[in-house]
């Protein structure tokens, strides 16, 4: 029977103790949250209800303990809504970067269908005219879907001695096609082959140039593709001798696209700046962080 109250004062000091800790933290969470004249008034209102009682310095002691309190609490959730903005900042972030990288990869998927077409169209031709070159063309072929399609399954980043690779298969298929139109170089450290580097940019630069560079014109002309170290940054430049860009005209869908997935995953710390050289031509550079100095 002693045992039974013992037990029953026991429980009856647990639930205690849970209900003063409920209500300390949901005072605790009420200061963080009121106004400091809001605190003010009703310390103020506090007092004065304390002096017709006469409760005498008891109600002081609450009001300055109040007060100390409001400071931690404000501190505690300042730190909380700072943290929680950051996550949500973070989760937003890697939700864009995630959408756009699906977006990159659906517009490739749709930009591929053509060139493949057309390139195939090419090795029939090729068949019945020059076999041997037939069978350059799909060697070529065969080494451009390889380095694309992971990089669109994946839909993140690759090395940059993919992305150059990828361009050399798809620049000696255009050559193919173009003949003695057009001729290209691609110069990287080989240093620099295996750092990260975002999929299919300097592709949607080389297709640019290509495009609206070289294929406009009669002569046809020549890319310049070349990778270099900066001081924080790796460079990588695309040129051309083509009839000029328009530095007054839109981007265009693939330019712009650039212009988001730098923004998004690099933030300001990313570029596309473009050039009109004095000597003719257009020039696209390519300014991404170097991951292994930040």
């Amino acid at each position: 029977m002693e045992q039974d109250k013992k037990n029953q004062v026991l429980l009856f000091m647990l639930d205690v103790k849970e209900t003063a800790k409920v209500f300390w933290w949901k005072f605790f969470d009420w200061l963080a949250v009121i106004s400091w004249s809001y605190l003010v008034f009703v310390s103020l209102l506090a007092m004065i209800i304390g002096g017709i009682l006469g409760l005498g310095a008891l109600l002081p002691l609450l009001v300055f303990s109040s007060i100390m309190i409001k400071s931690l609490a404000g501190g505690k959730r300042r730190a909380e809504m700072a943290a929680s903005a950051a996550a949500t900042r973070a989760d937003v972030e890697a939700l864009e970067r995630r959408v756009l990288e699906a977006e990159m990869a659906t517009l490739q998927a749709q930009i591929e269908p053509h060139f493949l077409f057309n390139t195939l169209a090419l090795i029939g031709q090729l068949i019945e005219t020059n076999p041997e070159q037939a069978s350059i063309v799909h060697t070529h072929l065969i080494k451009y879907l390889r380095t694309a399609l992971p990089q669109i399954r994946e839909q993140g980043g690759g090395k940059l001695g993919q992305q150059l690779e990828l361009s050399r298969a798809y620049l000696n298929i255009m050559q193919a096609r173009m003949q003695e139109r057009l001729t290209y170089k691609i110069e990287c450290p080989r240093e620099l082959e295996h750092v990260h580097f975002p999929s299919m940019m300097i592709q949607t630069l080389v297709e640019n140039s290509i495009k609206h560079g070289l294929e406009p014109k009669t002569d046809g002309g020549h890319i310049d593709i070349i990778a270099r170290q900066g001081e924080q940054e790796i460079l990588v430049e695309v040129s051309d001798n083509g009839i000029g860009f328009d530095m007054h005209a839109d981007d265009g869908i693939g330019l712009s696209n650039i212009r988001e997935r730098l923004k998004v995953l690099y933030g300001m710390k990313a570029s596309l700046v473009i050039e009109a050289p004095t000597t003719g031509g257009a020039k696209l550079v390519l300014h991404i962080p170097d991951q292994q100095k930040n």
